[in-house]
């Protein structure tokens, strides 16, 4: 009865300890958070009250020597090059994980699923080096001009957000019971239909979730696009021309800003941040009426 009592005991306390751990683990991710928000808001708000919220965010001149500070160009920019690699990244990201969850045979996804895995570990100093070696003179030909241009930095991010796509939605795919799929066999479907119209609808919610952090990598890329995006702090009329990003322009910039310029770049930082946060938002709402209906 002692020994009984004793393990009891002792794994109540590790309980104890463990959920003391992980409390304290949430805390300082919600924490960091915080901080992150706190120091952005605190040195950019004030940029933007002094610029003045429309010349900031609806400004089309950049231009730090005359002291514009006009990011609405930046912003085009960010939200032109995510719409494309969501066109891009999207079809072709959803497409392969059908194929690797439900028609893959095993001995090919041995190499496929690592092959997958393996280019989410590719730094993206990588990808944009083979985008200005590969990509862009590839749209040379194609396109004509310099090829560093809208089209260009859609096609490469298109190609970075695929592992998050493919492996969010694998494994979305992958959850859904096996009913679900034996059910539609067993009312006549084929196996192509039973797997586009009973298995992937019911694995919508894990899929929309892989686009969303799929789309959040996009727009929070930075050095691939700042190699082959064409780095131009103007508003593009065609996708075949060169564009700056909201992070490019941080990152091009910081190095040796000071003053208003500095703090203009900060702000630019809380314009992407509530972006993310608008992201996220949408998705939480369209989950809340997926599970609502």
């Amino acid at each position: 009865m002692k020994t009984i009592r004793a393990a009891r005991t002792s794994g109540h306390l590790r309980e104890r300890v463990m959920r003391l751990v992980f409390l304290i683990a949430a805390c300082v991710s919600i924490l960091c958070v915080a901080l992150i928000c706190f120091y952005l808001f605190l040195n950019g708000i004030p940029a933007i009250a002094e610029i003045g919220p429309f010349n900031f965010l609806l400004g089309t001149k950049w231009a730090p020597s005359n002291d514009k500070f006009g990011i609405f160009p930046m912003i085009l920019g960010s939200i032109y090059v995510t719409a494309g690699a969501i066109l891009v990244g999207v079809p072709l990201g959803l497409l392969t994980a059908i194929f690797l969850a439900r028609f893959c045979p095993k001995r090919l996804y041995r190499f496929l699923k690592p092959a997958v895995d393996l280019l989410a570990g590719i730094p993206s100093i990588v990808y944009g080096f083979f985008g200005l070696m590969v990509v862009v003179p590839v749209m040379q030909t194609l396109c004509g001009g310099s090829g560093k241009s809208i089209l260009t930095a859609s096609v490469l991010l298109g190609l970075m957000i695929l592992p998050t796509i493919i492996g969010v939605s694998e494994t979305a795919i992958r959850a859904v019971p096996d009913s679900y799929y034996e059910g539609a066999l067993a009312l006549g479907a084929s196996h192509e239909r039973s797997v586009f119209f009973v298995t992937v609808p019911a694995a919508k919610s894990g899929i929309l979730a892989g686009v969303v952090l799929g789309v959040g990598r996009a727009i929070g890329e930075t050095m691939a696009v700042i190699m082959i995006a064409g780095n131009q702090p103007r508003i593009p009329s065609s996708i075949l021309e060169g564009v700056r990003t909201l992070t490019g322009n941080i990152v091009m910039e910081m190095g040796y800003a000071t003053g208003l310029h500095r703090e203009a770049l900060i702000a630019t930082g809380v314009v992407l941040f509530v972006f993310i946060l608008l992201i996220n938002l949408l998705f939480s709402i369209l989950k809340r009426r997926e599970n609502n209906g």
